[in-house]
Parts: C-alpha cells; structure tokens; sequence
C-alpha cells in the first residue's frame, strides 16, 4: 500500500505543501510587474466576468486552508472544545490584524514617498482600507472552522450548498452581477464600512466606485470555498491509498469544475464578486492539481523539482507579509538619478531591466525578481528550521 508522503522535518502533507507553495509563489508574482501598464494578459486578473489563470491564484489558496483545516482538527476530535474554539479566534483575530498591518504599512509608506511627515504618514485611519486578502483568509477561516466544529461533517455539504445558493439569490436580486455601485455588495459594504475604507475599482464608462473584492458580503461564498476544501481534507485522511485518494479526488474535482464551467451560462464566473460558480469551479482545479502532485509526488516518487515551492510553502505567511513590506519599500523608497527622482522599484525595472528586455518582457522579469528574493527569505528559515505560522 502507498503511503502519503510527509516532510520528516515538519510532519506536513509535502504535496500540500508543494501546491501552497506554489500558490504563494504565484501570488507574489502577479502582485508584483514591473509596471501594471504592462503584463502579459494571462497575468492580470478579468476585468469583470471571466478567469483568467491569475484568478486561480487567490482561492487555490484558499481551497488549501480548508484542506489543512481538516488535518489540523484532528487533534481536537473536530470538536468545538475550549481549545478548539480558541485557536480558531485566536487565528482569525490575528490574522486579520495582520492583513490591517499590511494595509497601515503600504499607506505610511506612501505618505513619507509623498513628503508627509512620520505622523501624518501613519495616521491616515480615516481612508485605511480595512479588507484585504489576509482580511478575507481570516473571515472565511473563523466561520468555516466554527461551522467545521459545530455541525456534524455530514450536514457540511448542506452548508455549503446554503450559503452558495442564498448568495446566488442575493447577486440575482440584488443587481449583484453589474459593475457598478447599484450592486448590493457595494450597497452593503458602503453601510457598513463607509467608502472611505473600501477598495476603489472602476465601472464600464470609466468612473471609480466603491467595490471591494475583498467585501464582507462576498465572504459567505469564501466561507463555503473553504468548507468544500475540508472535505477534501477528509477525503485525504480516510483514504490510505495514494491511487484510491487520487481517484477520489480528481473526480470530485472535475465534477465541481464542470458544474461550474456549466452554471456560468447562469451565474457568471466572476472573481470580484466570489460568484458560486467560481468557487465550484475554482475549487475542481484546485482538486485536480492537488490530485496531480500526488500521483507525481507521493505514488511516481518524482520530487527533485519540489524544493523551491517546499521553502514558500512550509512559511506562506511570514513569505506573504515579506513581499508586501519589501514590493513597499521598493516603490517608496527615492532618490535623485540623473536629475530626477526616481524609486528603487523604478531603478531596477526601468534602468536595469526594461532597456534590454522590453516592456512586457521586463515587466515580468521584476516580478521574477521579487520571487526570487522572497525564495531566498524562505530558504533562509527553511534552512534554519524555522516555521511560523498563528
């Protein structure tokens, strides 16, 4: 019988590990272009209605988190006991504030780019946008781990199928599926947050509004997308034979994609707005490449590729907030070059790489660079067998 295989220094699932790793690293890439003037199409995110493969970036990771949910309950019976709950508020709480940190960051950044003093720098509370990526991670982690304990694993899926379906209704009738500020996510977020602290996009004609990505109304599906990557969590533990998990998984997987790819025709698949067919189908890719690593990984045995993604997946977090604050540094930090007044992320894209490798090209050689740092931050802790995690 094949037995999963385990990174002897951290006791973690390494295909796992792998797919987080990869997940991190791509997420780092596409926030980071030389220029946003200029990327290839396939690394920006659809402008609307659509995915694109950068789209996939942000809920494979959040498919990961359920899946490691799973693995992690176990030691408390995937009961709600007084550690369980602790950790789960604990982790939620903490990481919210740090995706907040991150945001408190780049604007004190900004405001001494932009010649403010160190007060006015860090005192924009007023226009701090208070959601995020981390921000969502957070919310859809603490109630998805709060229905994991609360309801019985059985009675999961009817959650799962609540929450997408109520949601649906709410885009349907609620102007949900137009880009504009008529969409009841905005109308919610508004209320709720004040646009002030919202992200700022643009509608069709061109004219800014506030719609958050990240909102609080669109974090129900995200809640469901985390709960679809328990399960698949448990279809991990239950099963012991690598060719019978893999089975499972990839045909649990290629049922959500294309239940999702079909349901489009209804319910477009749309990033911003965590539309139900997203999660469905983003969650089947997600179950198909996790299927993929392990019949490369686990049953061929093929691993000598895997060490790169292993050193950004065993530290995704501390990874993630370092290329935050140092892509901050970079673009805020000045100085005079040729009588000009230009960034460290200007120098080293337009003045060491543009000129010989183009724009597109050039563009996505800075973002290579980025990752390459952030690598070398990981190996470092890799090495010194360091892992943080909340």
């Amino acid at each position: 019988m094949n037995q999963i295989a385990i990174n002897k220094q951290s006791g973690r699932l390494l295909s796992l590990d792998i797919l987080r790793g990869i997940t991190i690293a791509g997420m780092i890439m596409v926030n980071n272009p030389g220029t946003w003037q200029y990327i290839y199409k396939p690394l920006g995110h659809a402008s609307w209605h659509g995915l694109t493969p950068t789209d996939l970036v942000f809920p494979f990771f959040m498919f990961i988190m359920g899946v490691s949910m799973y693995m992690s309950f176990r030691k408390f019976e995937f009961k709600a006991t007084k550690a369980s709950i602790y950790k789960i508020v604990k982790r939620t709480v903490l990481l919210f504030l740090v995706g907040m940190a991150l945001n408190w960051f780049g604007r004190l950044c900004g405001g001494l780019s932009r010649g403010e003093n160190l007060i006015e720098a860090a005192t924009h509370f007023d226009t701090l946008r208070i959601l995020g990526v981390l921000q969502r991670l957070a919310l859809a982690y603490g109630f998805a781990a709060l229905i994991a304990v609360y309801v019985k694993p059985k009675h999961i899926i009817w959650s799962i199928v609540i929450l997408l379906t109520g949601y649906f209704l709410l885009l349907l009738f609620g102007n949900g599926f137009d880009k504009s500020e008529n969409n009841i996510i905005s109308i919610i977020d508004r209320a709720i947050l004040g646009t002030a602290h919202m992200y700022r996009d643009t509608d069709a004609a061109g004219t800014s509004i506030a719609l958050d990505p990240e909102g609080l109304l669109s974090t129900l599906p995200s809640i469901a997308h985390v709960l679809i990557g328990y399960l698949f969590g448990k279809i991990i533990i239950d099963n012991k034979d690598n060719h019978v998990k893999v089975e499972k998984i990839m045909i649990w997987g290629t049922l959500l994609a294309f239940g999702g790819l079909l349901l489009q025709y209804g319910c477009p698949i749309n990033k911003k707005i965590w539309s139900p067919t997203f999660v469905l189908t983003t969650t089947g890719f997600a179950a198909q490449l996790l299927a993929l690593l392990i019949w490369i990984i686990d049953i061929k045995k093929k691993d000598r590729w895997t060490p790169f993604f292993h050193s950004f997946g065993v530290n995704p977090l501390i990874i993630y907030v370092f290329a935050g604050v140092f892509s901050n540094i970079l673009s805020n930090v000045k100085f005079m070059f040729r009588e000009e007044t230009i960034s460290l992320k200007g120098f080293i894209y337009s003045v060491m790489i543009q000129p010989w490798a183009g724009n597109y090209f050039g563009s996505l050689i800075y973002a290579l660079f980025l990752v390459t740092i952030c690598w070398l931050f990981g190996l470092f802790l890799y090495k010194k067998n360091i892992y943080i995690k909340l």
